[in-house]
């Protein structure tokens, strides 16, 4: 997910709107396998540079290097929309080896944010957040969500960046603007051949783009690589060991360099939690009944908040309203005051985007309200637009590019067309609202650079303990994913903790006092607490 102010990194984007599924390409498991059959595809692809758990030796030019802090200007339209972050705030730069396979050649230059500890003498040291995605800009992120850390920020340095492929880190441009537009538009949920050779056509039209703006960086922007990154960046700010906060997919980053660099971990914590053990197309139908769950959670609070709530008493009646206002917007969208349509890919998109903070439930009751009295899809529109970082100009940060690229490095496995068709009955079970469009995401099928492997390894035997979160309520990284990445991580490493509460992330999001004070406790005191707590 991401923080817009109060949530954290929206999930993961393709080419296309709104993606089901947990911000990862982990490893496919056997139950992936007996779901789907799904395939490795190697063909006309360019190989992956990441040189896995191999030590890699970088020239005294860039682990010596003097990072140069000076006043952050606004966050650039490739990092998203908000404000410049103010006078507390720092930016600079760090260079860092394009391929780490040759870490003496040619570099790039990862944009860096920070704000120093208030309590100079009480100083733990360096902070490092990741807010998820993948693709989400930690230089907009943390200032945007930086009062929600202050407890840290007395004794830490917090610090983020864009990571390779990301925002000002060379983020992946492909489509833009009115062209990006027109591509959201398309239907993703063809009903007939010429709707699907449309959308076929369009997503390769994308493809194509990111090859011809992108095509240098895409080999390199994998999580191994973003992983090397944050150790170089360890180095750098002189620290010993690395402390981080990951959210989301920034778990998934977190739980990788803890495999690659287990003697380097300092005081983790792993937030919305990925579950490493199942493959893509299994997290996709995994994170289907998250959102579903998510949006039964809204129409049964919803219906207690309002006489005339738009889905009525919720369950099967509130889907099915829900559903009838898709398939009228699927004929004839809905205009709004920008010009633009409201389709039904769209409001499919906004009402997802609603389900990832609490806060936001209100809106989506004013926008359902709207659009379903057929008065207009302002609000609804204005959520999927905060999802696709998309600015009032009609700008794009590279959010969803970048994400694409690096969930295509970080996975082989590619699911055909075949394939995908016979998923859609148990998509469909999964949720009567988003199934159909998670199932027929084409993902890295056409992606020119070839992953890197079917399964991801986190173990990080020797490492200190990790915390690792899991909210009930999480649509995007369901509760379970934080057991599991826990006992992958190994039985002395990974430290569970459940949160019961509605939303993706929980630390930042819910303001859970039990949650707060274990966090607080194990980051500024290094108290661990106890494998499988729980917090009301």
């Amino acid at each position: 997910m991401k923080p817009h102010a109060s949530a954290p990194h929206f999930p993961s984007a393709s080419p296309r709107r709104l993606r089901l599924r947990s911000l990862t390409c982990a490893a496919v498991g056997v139950t992936l396998v007996a779901l789907s059959g799904c395939r490795v595809n190697e063909a006309a692809t360019i190989p992956t540079t990441a040189p896995s758990r191999e030590a890699v030796r970088i020239p005294a030019s860039l682990t010596s290097q003097a990072l140069r802090w000076h006043a952050c200007p606004p966050p650039a339209p490739s990092q998203g929309p908000g404000p410049a972050p103010g006078a507390a705030w720092q930016c600079s730069t760090l260079k860092v080896p394009l391929d780490y396979r040759k870490p003496g050649g040619e570099t790039m230059r990862l944009a860096l944010i920070r704000t120093k500890a208030k309590d100079r003498g009480k100083r733990l040291g360096s902070l490092i957040f990741n807010f998820g995605g993948p693709g989400g800009s930690g230089v907009a992120s943390l200032p945007q969500t930086g009062k929600d850390f202050s407890r840290l920020g007395s004794r830490y340095d917090l610090v983020s960046f864009d990571p390779r492929g990301v925002g000002m880190s060379r983020g992946v441009t492909c489509l833009q603007g009115k062209d990006l537009d027109r591509h959201y538009a398309v239907d993703l949920t063809p009903d007939d051949a010429a709707e699907e050779a449309l959308l076929k056509a369009s997503t390769k039209r994308y493809i194509k783009a990111c090859q011809k703006n992108s095509g240098k960086i895409l080999p390199h922007v994998g999580t191994e690589n973003a992983a090397r990154d944050i150790d170089l960046l360890r180095g750098v700010l002189g620290e010993s060991r690395t402390k981080y906060f990951g959210i989301s997919y920034g778990t998934e980053l977190g739980a990788v360099y803890a495999h690659l660099f287990p003697d380097r971990v300092g005081r983790f914590v792993l937030d919305a939690a990925v579950d490493p053990t199942e493959g893509k197309t299994q997290l996709r139908l995994n994170q289907v009944r998250g959102f579903q769950l998510a949006l039964d959670h809204y129409m049964k609070d919803c219906a207690k908040q309002a006489a005339t709530c738009p889905t009525g008493s919720g369950g099967k009646d509130g889907n099915t309203r829900i559903t009838a206002l898709l398939h009228k917007l699927d004929s004839k969208p809905l205009p709004t005051s920008q010009g633009r349509r409201l389709t039904a890919d769209l409001a499919e998109t906004g009402i997802g985007a609603a389900l990832y903070s609490q806060q936001a439930w209100k809106l989506l009751t004013q926008g359902l309200e709207q659009a379903m009295a057929g008065r207009s899809g302002d609000v609804l529109l204005a959520l999927a637009d905060m999802y696709l970082e998309r600015d009032v100009k009609g700008r794009y940060s590279t959010l969803h590019a970048s994400n694409l690229a690096i969930d295509c490095v970080d996975t082989n496995e590619r699911v055909d067309e075949r394939e995908m068709a016979a998923l859609l009955p148990k998509f469909r079970e999964a949720s009567p609202v988003f199934g159909e469009s998670a199932a027929w995401e084409r993902g890295c099928n056409d992606w020119p650079v070839r992953g890197t492997s079917a399964h991801r390894d986190v173990r990080a035997a020797g490492a200190a303990p990790i915390l690792v979160i899991g909210q009930t309520g999480d649509p995007a990284t369901p509760h379970d994913g934080a057991k599991k990445l826990a006992r992958a991580l190994g039985d002395k490493v990974g430290v569970d903790i459940s949160v019961e509460g509605e939303g993706h992330g929980a630390y930042s999001a819910t303001g859970n006092p039990c949650l707060t004070a274990l966090v607080d406790a194990y980051l500024l005191k290094g108290t661990v607490p106890s494998r499988g707590t729980r917090c009301a």
